[in-house]
């Protein structure tokens, strides 16, 4: 009988200990998010990304209509951008329907060769580490599909350090819409309040505009320190200096 009693104490106990646990943890204050923007921010795929394009337009008689230097700035909006633009550049008829025909071969080449020449920008790699390690929570926030920006982070080996990562098709709408900002803080764990957005281009700021968060743009891509153009809170010349932000930025 006296068992019986010990036993039902422990597991009251127990009991007590664990909601003690919930309620502590429902207490906690949010903590603070950094979400990135992958492509520009994180690491340079340019490179990759024209090579992809340029198979396409092989495919159809052109060699090299893309230069992986000039249309380096092109290739951070988007295959259908540089899709778009090699098409005016060989005087195709009905572009708009040859990008969509071109779409699926460009994703199809680029998966195959995702990062032949694509590299983090310097020092990403510890910065995350230092960032995980004092309790941020990470997120990539990306209008590549989503299964490709899986690919490559992996290949990066930088996978492990985001707690939440999506990319152009894990919602119906992405940026500049802010839900897709929104939605990957919320799977960080975070709060709009205590987050800021890394980005590189003006979809980046309307999006982190338009969701009430602040914006860092980095000034290490092909269009250098004009992104202040876009009025972001902050700018980042190099990964080594993002701590001096965030303090300013977030109520640390």
């Amino acid at each position: 009988m006296l068992c019986r009693k010990k036993n039902i104490f422990n597991n009251s106990f127990g009991s007590l200990q664990d909601a003690l646990v919930i309620k502590m943890n429902n207490d906690a204050p949010a903590p603070f998010s950094v979400i990135f923007d992958l492509d520009g921010t994180l690491a340079d795929t340019s490179g990759d990304l024209i090579a992809a394009a340029n198979r396409c337009f092989a495919d159809r008689g052109h060699k090299n209509v893309l230069d992986p230097i000039a249309d380096q700035a092109t290739a951070f909006a988007g295959g259908r951008a540089m899709l778009r633009l090699g098409h005016q550049r060989i005087n195709t008829d009905r572009i708009a329907k040859a990008v969509e025909a071109d779409f699926p071969d460009f994703l199809k080449a680029y998966e195959e060769h995702i990062d032949v020449y694509t590299t983090l920008y310097e020092n990403v790699t510890p910065t995350l580490d230092r960032l995980a390690g004092q309790g941020f929570r990470l997120g990539v926030c990306t209008n590549k599909p989503v299964g490709l920006a899986h690919i490559l982070l992996k290949k990066l080996a930088i996978a492990d350090r985001f707690a939440a990562v999506l990319g152009a098709d894990s919602l119906a709408v992405r940026k500049p819409d802010p839900a897709h900002l929104l939605e990957t803080i919320r799977q960080v764990g975070g709060v709009p309040e205590k987050s800021v957005l890394i980005g590189d281009t003006f979809t980046d700021r309307a999006a982190a505009k338009n969701a009430n968060v602040p914006c860092v743009l980095v000034t290490f891509g092909p269009t250098g320190r004009d992104v202040a153009k876009l009025k972001p809170q902050a700018l980042l010349d190099h990964y080594d200096d993002l701590f001096a932000l965030l303090a300013k930025l977030l109520p640390l």
